[in-house]
């Protein structure tokens, strides 16, 4: 558990000193990858190497009256609301990306106050799956988009069928109407534990109050590039933007150490950990000054232990954090 604050500083320092994944991943650590993300979208100064356009905002959270018995991190035992300062965005690292893509992720990540100056992270995007099952594979994969040889890059997919799953995930589905209207999604397993020490492994889900609202590809091509921000103004006029925070259980057999592989969600059950309230804009400096980590959790939630891709996006997010402090 840390503030913001100091998530920031560790972030300066673990991309001076950032080191491989391990030995089987020599190759991929954070530095790797954040120079493959610039090699396929460019490096835009002061900016983040992937979600990079966004947009900061504010809120709380408010756990539901079954989260205790659920986990006992702070945030989910509170008896008041819990502020939050999240950032809504689009997949890659395209700071003009086009609100109206249908085959990028949209993103939800947010710092949870818990006062005293300490945070936890939960970071989403608006499909189930990742694109690569560890760091090697997403090198592989970005080095390959980057040389825009289409023969290769065919190639690639054909090899590696499982990093087809998102984009086939995306494109089934309308665009998304706003960031207030999809579903989001947590790639990890976690393991939540409760005051009673019973162990849960589970997966984060976010579901809009307002409804899965989407766009056909036709109402889409009428919509300006950045309609999501004056959407978003809008929504927000008439009341916060509510999400209802699940965890769907895990059962015997449920991958934990591949976040390309679904688990088969309309079979397992799901807890309601709370309400999530969006209630207006936040400064984009808010957000700029630290990273989201989804690595930065609470006693009462523990990360997973052999997904490879978990640990490495705490290192590469170091790796742009500081390059984007001019580090």
């Amino acid at each position: 558990m840390m503030s913001y604050r100091r998530v920031a500083a560790a972030a300066l320092v673990a991309a001076i000193t950032v080191t491989p994944l391990s030995q089987a991943n020599a190759d991929a650590d954070g530095e790797s990858l954040v120079n493959a993300l610039n090699s396929v979208f460019g490096a835009h100064k002061g900016l983040r190497a992937a979600h990079t356009h966004g947009m900061c905002v504010k809120g709380n959270f408010v756990p539901s009256s079954d989260a205790a018995a659920f986990s006992k991190a702070p945030h989910l035992n509170s008896k008041t609301p819990v502020g939050v300062v999240g950032r809504f965005s689009m997949g890659g690292g395209d700071p003009n990306a086009s609100n109206a893509q249908k085959d990028n992720v949209r993103g939800m990540a947010l710092h949870f106050d818990l006062g005293h100056d300490n945070t936890t992270d939960l970071v989403l995007i608006s499909a189930p799956v990742f694109v690569a099952r560890d760091p090697d594979q997403f090198l592989k994969l970005l080095t390959t988009v980057a040389t825009k040889d289409k023969a290769k890059i065919g190639e690639y997919f054909k090899e590696n069928p499982n990093s087809t799953q998102q984009a086939q995930f995306l494109n089934a589905r309308p665009i998304p109407a706003s960031y207030g209207t999809v579903d989001y999604w947590g790639v990890h397993a976690f393991t939540a534990t409760n005051a009673e020490g019973k162990k849960q492994v589970f997966k984060y889900k976010a579901i809009p109050l307002a409804g899965d609202v989407g766009l056909s590809d036709d109402e889409a091509k009428t919509k300006d590039a950045d309609f999501y921000r004056p959407e978003l103004k809008d929504r927000l006029a008439k009341g916060p933007i509510e999400f209802k925070l699940t965890a769907i259980l895990g059962e015997a057999g449920d991958p934990t150490d591949d976040p390309t592989k679904l688990w088969p969600e309309d079979q397992r059950k799901s807890v309601t950990l709370g309400t999530i309230s969006i209630t207006g804009f936040e400064d984009d400096k808010t957000c700029d000054a630290g990273m989201f980590d989804p690595t930065n959790v609470v006693d009462g939630i523990e990360g997973p232990e052999n997904d490879k891709i978990f640990p490495m996006r705490s290192q590469a997010y170091a790796v742009s954090f500081s390059r984007r402090q001019g580090g």
